[in-house]
This record gives C-alpha cells, sequence and structure tokens, in this order.
C-alpha cells in the first residue's frame, strides 16, 4: 500500500526523535544541551505554535530535552518567566506587550533576538462589498445607521466586531479605540474566543453578510478571507496613541498595506516584532540555547500558513512536529548555519 505524504513526513519525524534519543554518546561539542531539560511555555492564539514547534525540535539537535509547552495568558507567563517557572518562549509581541512586564522584569527576564521584524501587524477588516457599497474607509463609518444595522448579527442595534480575548493585550487598545473614537454605542466587541468568532463571522460571510473583524498578520484569517479580495484593511479615523502606544504614532501609518481602502492605511496599532523571551538564569547556564533563540527567524508568510494547516485540521501533537520537521528540512541550510553558531556559543 502507497503511504500518503503525512505518513512520510511522520515517519521522519518519528525516526530524527528516535535518533536524537540514541545520541546519549554524541560529541558534547555537537549536543551540548545534553541532560539538560528545557521548559518552555506557549501563547493562546494559534499563530504561537509554528515558531515554538521549530524551536523546540532545534534545541533537541542540540541535545537538550524539551518538556511539551505550558499553555499562558500573557500576564501570567510574564511573571512566570521572571520567577523562572518557565525558560522561554517565542511569543513575545512589542512594544504590546511591555504592559504585560510586572516590575523588576528586566531584572530577571531578556527579550532575546528577533524572529520577525515588525511582523505582527494589526488594524480592522470589512468585508470587501461592503466596504465600496457603504463607503466604508474608517471605523467612523459604524457611527451610520445604516452601516451598523447592517453589521449587527445580534440585534443590539451594534455593528459587532470580533475582537481579542482578555489578556492578548491588543484588546486594550481596541478599548482605547472605542473610547477615543466614541464608538461603544455604535460597534459590539465580542470578546469570546477568537476562533469560534471568527468562524461564526466566517459563516455570516459566507451567507453573505457583512463582517467587520480585528486581525493580523501572520494568521491564517488571511488565507481563508483574503485581503484585497475577500475583505479590505480599515483604517481608524486618526491616530490617537494609547498608553502603551505613547512614542509609536508613526508606526500605525502603513504605507503599501495589501488590500488596504487607503495607502497609507492608519492601523491604530503598532505593527510589532515578534520575539523570543527568556529567564536570564537560563540563558546564562545554557549558552547554546541562547544563540539560538538569538538567531531563530521565521517569515510571517511561513508563520502564517503553518497556522492554516493547524486551524484546517493538522494539530495533533504529531501534525505539529512532522510540520516543524518539513519547514526545518526546507531551510536546512540555513538552519545548520544557526545550530553552528549555538554549537560555537557553548565551547567558548
Amino acid at each position: 500500500m502507497l503511504r500518503t505524504r503525512a505518513t512520510i513526513i511522520f515517519a521522519l519525524a518519528l525516526a530524527l526523535a528516535l535518533t536524537l534519543g540514541g545520541h546519549a554518546l554524541a560529541d558534547a561539542t555537537e549536543r551540548p544541551g545534553e541532560g539538560v531539560t528545557i521548559r518552555p511555555a506557549i501563547a493562546t492564539w494559534d499563530n504561537a505554535i509554528p515558531p515554538q514547534a521549530v524551536a523546540g525540535l532545534l534545541l533537541e539537535e542540540l541535545g537538550y530535552d524539551v518538556a511539551t509547552p505550558v499553555l499562558l495568558d500573557n500576564p501570567i507567563f510574564y511573571v512566570a518567566i521572571m520567577q523562572g517557572d518557565v525558560d522561554f518562549w517565542t511569543d513575545g509581541s512589542f512594544p504590546l506587550h511591555n504592559s504585560h512586564m510586572p516590575p523588576g522584569f528586566h531584572d530577571h527576564a531578556s527579550i532575546v533576538g528577533m524572529i520577525a521584524e515588525a511582523g505582527a501587524f494589526q488594524a480592522y477588516s470589512v468585508s470587501a462589498w461592503a466596504a465600496e457599497e457603504y463607503g466604508i474607509t474608517s471605523l467612523e463609518a459604524f457611527k451610520r445607521p445604516e452601516v451598523r444595522a447592517a453589521f449587527d448579527r445580534t440585534g443590539d442595534g451594534r455593528a459587532d466586531l470580533v475582537a481579542c480575548p482578555a489578556g492578548w493585550a491588543c484588546e486594550t487598545v481596541i478599548d482605547h479605540h472605542l473610547d477615543v473614537y466614541d464608538l461603544r454605542e455604535h460597534i459590539n466587541d465580542q470578546r469570546a474566543n477568537y476562533n469560534a468568532a471568527f468562524a461564526d463571522a466566517l459563516a455570516a460571510h459566507n451567507a453573505g453578510q457583512p463582517i467587520l473583524f480585528y486581525g493580523w498578520i501572520p494568521n491564517f484569517t488571511n488565507y481563508i478571507l483574503v485581503p484585497g479580495e475577500d475583505v479590505v484593511w480599515i483604517n481608524v479615523p486618526e491616530i490617537v496613541p494609547s498608553a502603551v502606544q505613547e512614542g509609536f504614532g508613526d508606526a500605525m501609518v502603513i504605507a503599501g498595506v495589501d488590500g488596504a481602502v487607503s495607502d497609507p492605511l492608519l492601523t491604530g496599532f503598532v505593527a510589532n516584532d515578534i520575539r523570543a523571551v527568556a529567564n536570564d538564569d537560563f540563558l546564562a547556564r545554557n549558552p547554546a540555547a541562547a544563540r539560538l533563540l538569538e538567531v531563530f527567524e521565521m517569515s510571517v508568510d511561513d508563520i502564517g500558513r503553518l497556522t492554516l494547516r493547524i486551524e484546517g485540521g493538522e494539530s495533533s501533537a504529531q501534525a505539529v512536529r512532522a510540520m516543524a520537521l518539513e519547514w526545518i528540512e526546507e531551510n536546512r541550510e540555513t538552519v545548520d548555519g544557526w545550530l553552528a553558531e549555538a554549537r560555537a556559543a557553548a565551547s567558548e
């Protein structure tokens, strides 16, 4: 019987795991992490999974035993990493996450490397046909009764917005927008599980109803509802930074955005850097892991496409591991360079 591609990929993943496990006598310079268990954490949004999975496999290639990541909300993670309860995650989004850092954070933990510089683009999207029909170019349009009514699926007289769950930090920026632009009476921000809320909005969109949602890159939503085709990014009425955005006003006006209603686009959100965050004691004890986190990168498109596969059903631990292994093999020359740097750091 012919084996499927998924079966072959899983077999490769299993083979790698067995190979790594059998290298107890390998040269210490090749596997400087031998005998050390790493305790990663992972955030609650789906596109946190691909970078964490890839980083975990690379750490295994360095000899580390990588425990199953602990799922944590942002505020809890930044306390846990500071206290040394976990060792690292690849889910830092800055400057957005600055507000989650407790006092004294930088005395015990560090932001490390740059997985994707300005990679976390954020803005509001609406159905493309509705933007044209109702002349929607910014959130200001939702003050018009006919626009509110068109986007009201709950019957409360306000347009429904798929927003951020509590603890993501973007919910505080959305709160700021609703207040500063006087939109509380016009927009109903839904803060349920994001994937479930988006699935409900997607069903409405497919049924011909207009939808409004907070979106970001990288995420699977951009491959299901393509900006410029199915949906368009819209502006905020004007740039009014929140407390956590002070000093980043220019970073909220972004030119050349595909699928935007204007160029530049006034997003109202800072395009955040995706970065690893790690406990300082962990970094000091593990120079190989520290160097790997410093040089590790993934493109936002790769993260988004892998996230789409996860959302499409490749969500088991085995499937995610196989996807991560596939990405590593596709980027093997670059990856080997990172691993060489990590091994060199351990021997200094």
